[in-house]
């Protein structure tokens, strides 16, 4: 299932998820110059759990290792992370978004404290925005591109049902890359529990960000007569 849009729009301009959406892809086309070096670069500013800093989780999410990494994180977000800045403002929604990318890293350095594997990616504080979502809107629906085979469908699918299917995808794999771990096969690829540090840091931390007041319908006209 491929996400296309929500329903839900928006009643302010969604400055801060525009603004990272443009940073992660132009640090991305930053390393699309960079050649060979990129390797170097990633070391440098990705998160390497064996060697853990506090800087390398920060950088780390906003490097991405592929044109769909890049992609899907960043459309995921755009879906996704609008609809959240509208309930919690700019600010609160920029130290929502970051503190659910620590948590995400986190995470993942937890199940894999060892790893020389860097990590990058802006996957574990969208999943936090996910989250959010997830707790804020349940009723909404998401516009989904459905494959078929030969044929491809559009639905839509009601966002607690996406989203929690999304999850419980991202904790089957995670349980699964653990049990890989212990029969010894190297550490790598998706960074899964990542994922699900996120989604739960952002399903916890959407009740300190929301702004109440904007859980009532009528706070679009206290906002045009501002």
């Amino acid at each position: 299932m491929i996400p296309l849009r929500d329903v839900i729009p928006t009643r302010t301009t969604p400055y801060v998820t525009i603004t990272l959406v443009a940073i992660n892809v132009l640090v991305f086309l930053y390393q699309f110059t960079l050649g060979p070096a990129v390797n170097q670069f990633v070391l440098t500013f990705g998160l390497v759990p064996a060697y853990f800093s506090w800087v390398s989780v920060l950088t780390s999410m906003f490097l991405h290792g592929g044109f769909l990494h890049v992609g899907g994180n960043m459309l995921y977000l755009w879906i996704f992370g609008d609809n959240v800045e509208d309930r919690m403002g700019h600010g609160r929604f920029l130290a929502f978004y970051l503190l659910c990318g620590v948590a995400a890293a986190l995470g993942q350095t937890l199940t894999v404290p060892d790893s020389v594997v860097p990590m990058v990616g802006a996957s574990g504080a969208v999943a936090g925005v996910m989250g959010a979502y997830f707790v804020l809107y349940p009723h909404s629906r998401i516009v989904t591109l459905l494959p078929l085979f030969i044929f491809i469908q559009i639905i839509e699918v009601p966002a607690i049902f996406f989203l929690g299917v999304w999850f419980v995808m991202q904790l089957l794999s995670g349980v699964g890359s653990i049990a890989a771990a212990t029969e010894g096969e190297p550490a790598g690829g998706i960074a899964f529990w990542a994922h699900i540090a996120g989604f739960a840091a952002g399903i916890l931390g959407v009740f300190v960000f929301r702004r109440p007041q904007r859980q009532r319908v009528e706070w679009w006209n206290d906002l045009d007569r501002s």
